[in-house]
């Protein structure tokens, strides 16, 4: 992937209550439609005597797959305006069900609406939504001399440092997005007058997690480095 982009990596609850209906929000990172339909399906069961469980989920790097259902509410009340919240954010990979238990009180087209939109945002209130990033992973061969310049260069462009050791040389492995890539061999070229031997490596994706490196490499691996 070469583009950044929004995801659920935990998934979260919320809950409204509108004239005495009572939705809850339930969000849940996906990777498939399978996953998703898997997730509905767990979620209806865990909610079997609601009166109404009504979905959406969006997967894939541009939105490829989204789908959407009103459960038995008026057409256009609930899934769509579901699905329409996650697009307005962005988000991929990413399912909702929201659970309505009915209080007694219709709230109207538009009320139905507003509500099933609210619980949504209440629901991703509480998931942890990151960002992925694509980055290089870059392997750094340099003398003690030139190590001071190189770590000054990458911590004054938030570059990480994700392994390193010590022996004859110094062997340093950074995470470089890939924006700067160019800019930042160039730098380290021109501060260490040529000494330093850079290998860009393997391609990876990458969000930040507080204080927390989380890589998300092809095959599906996820690696953290504090």
């Amino acid at each position: 992937m070469s583009e950044s982009y929004k995801f659920t990596y935990i998934g979260g609850t919320g809950e409204i209550v509108e004239k005495k209906s009572r939705f809850i929000a339930t969000v849940e990172p996906v990777k498939s439609e399978e996953e998703a339909l898997a997730f509905i399906e767990r979620i209806r069961k865990q909610y079997w005597d609601a009166s109404h469980n009504c979905t959406a989920f969006t997967v894939g790097q541009n939105h490829q797959l989204t789908r959407c259902s009103d459960d038995r509410e008026p057409a256009g009340t609930a899934g769509r305006p579901m699905l329409d919240v996650l697009l307005g954010e962005d988000l991929h990979d990413t399912a909702v069900v929201v659970t309505r238990y009915f209080g007694g009180t219709l709230l109207g087209t538009g009320g139905l609406v507003r509500a099933y939109g609210s619980a949504v945002r209440e629901g991703l209130r509480n998931a942890v939504i990151l960002e992925k990033h694509p980055g290089i992973r870059l392997s750094i061969e340099t003398d003690y001399n030139g190590i001071g310049k190189i770590q000054y260069l990458l911590n004054h462009a938030h570059i990480p440092i994700l392994h390193s050791e010590y022996t004859d040389s110094v062997f340093l492995e950074a995470l470089v997005p890939d924006s700067i890539l160019s800019s930042t061999i160039s730098a380290i070229t021109e501060g260490t007058s040529g000494q330093a031997v850079l290998t860009p490596g393997d391609r990876c994706q990458y969000a930040l997690l507080e204080s927390e490196i989380l890589l998300f490499e092809e095959e599906g691996k996820c690696e953290a480095f504090l």
